[in-house]
């Protein structure tokens, strides 16, 4: 049956980067399925959305600002307290059957919002904070910042009445680290568009030396790491060239570049989704150098969607098995990673074999229309369910986390 979904995006909406292009794509794949989808978001956007849903937006307008990810004291003072009191008009001014919450902060929002409103909430968790929360801190601050974060995944997605998470590795933790219920949390793993990348998907690099790096260059995505090991392995093959198409500036580590000599061997392009089929068409081999990563980055799928062959350190190497359709090499080895790029830069056909296994998996298991099946599941669940049913902590002593339940059938059959 189709549902009325309001969905909470506590984040710039749409934008080109993990959560905003989650929410923008899965929104687009329930509609397509036959649901009533509203968005409920901050007033910032890389560009106005296209979508025929409605969109709600705090302040009322639409800036096409950048807003990096991560805790800023604009978010916490201001947008999220907008989000809370818009939210709670939006809810009350429509009978809607759910709320689907992205980021911790859009689940605080939505419990807020929905006070006194019997309206179940589904949190969307595409990260864990115990990792990802120190990146934003100063080093010395990073144990402290550990525990908190490692405190506030406990608590925050107690909140929801169901969890959708993007990995199984965030499905147990919250299970076996943090007391969730095992029939409280499915994995709803990211799609990728697969016809966007395929124009360039069959086509060869123009030197096996072009390695490129997309997206973001906050602190958690390791950057310095790959920096390090781009200059051992350019001392190796000096034709080698590194293209970032980022989002952020590259201002911070311009230095550090410098330092290690390879300011004359890197492009910087601006991040641009049209332009990213055609420059990975060009690229030989595409790196994600993140170390700790409890979610999958986006970059991983449209890198496998465009046929190329990766480098990954183990953390975000989600879907991939070293030396079959990628090469993964442990957190935080440079040696290791720089060895790899030289690999695939002498091995052809290594290359392209590996790009091909990695298309061929992602069209396989990773399109948008499987994870609005999963999402269903649980809207049908909590549709029909008590409240006290629904209550995703409970005594480790009830049931262990590795039995299975009816609602575990119903979500098999609904992903086979």
């Amino acid at each position: 049956m189709p549902y009325r979904i309001a969905v909470l995006a506590a984040c710039p909406f749409p934008a080109r980067r993990g959560t905003p292009l989650r929410i923008e794509r899965l929104t687009e794949a329930l509609i397509e399925r036959g649901h009533d989808v509203e968005v409920i978001s901050y007033h910032l956007c890389d560009s106005p959305a296209r979508g025929d849903y409605p969109v709600h937006r705090i302040y009322g307008r639409a800036d096409v600002e950048p807003l990096g990810p991560g805790p800023t004291w604009r978010k916490l003072a201001f947008y999220d307290p907008a989000l809370v009191r818009l939210a709670r008009r939006v809810l009350r001014g429509k009978s809607f059957d759910l709320i689907h919450a992205h980021h911790y902060e859009g689940l605080i929002a939505a419990r807020l919002a929905s006070r006194g409103m019997k309206v179940p909430i589904v949190y969307d968790a595409h990260t864990m904070l115990h990792s990802e929360l120190p990146s934003y801190a100063p080093r010395v601050l990073a144990a402290p910042v550990r525990m908190l974060g490692n405190w506030l995944d406990r608590v925050i997605p107690a909140m929801a009445d169901h969890v959708l998470t993007v990995t199984e590795d965030l499905r147990q933790r919250l299970v076996d680290r943090h007391g969730m219920r095992h029939d409280s949390v499915d994995v709803a793993m990211n799609g990728v568009e697969f016809e966007h990348f395929s124009t360039g998907a069959e086509r060869e690099p123009e030197a096996p030396g072009r390695v490129i790096y997309t997206g973001t260059l906050a602190g958690y995505q390791g950057f310095d790491l790959l920096l390090d090991a781009f200059a051992l392995a350019l001392k190796e093959r000096p034709d080698m060239r590194l293209t970032v198409a980022a989002s952020s500036p590259f201002d911070p580590f311009e230095d550090h570049a410098r330092e290690l000599g390879i300011r004359g061997a890197i492009d910087l392009e601006a991040d641009s989704f049209a332009k990213l089929p055609e420059r990975l068409a060009t690229s030989a081999i595409a790196v994600l150098p993140r170390g700790e990563c409890d979610g999958i980055p986006q970059k991983l799928l449209n890198y496998m969607a465009a046929g190329k062959a990766i480098v990954a350190c183990e953390g975000s190497a989600k879907l991939l098995e070293d030396g079959e359709n990628g090469l993964v090499v442990a957190n935080g080895d440079k040696r290791a990673f720089a060895d790899a790029l030289v690999r695939l830069h002498d091995d052809r056909s290594l290359a392209a074999r590996l790009g091909s296994a990695a298309r061929v998996h992602v069209v396989a298991n990773c399109s948008w229309d499987r994870t609005a099946q999963i999402c269903e599941v649980a809207y049908r669940r909590l549709a029909t369910g008590s409240r006290a049913a629904r209550a995703p902590r409970a005594p480790h002593q009830q049931r262990s986390s590795h039995s299975w339940s009816e609602g575990d059938d119903e979500r098999r059959r609904a992903v086979t």
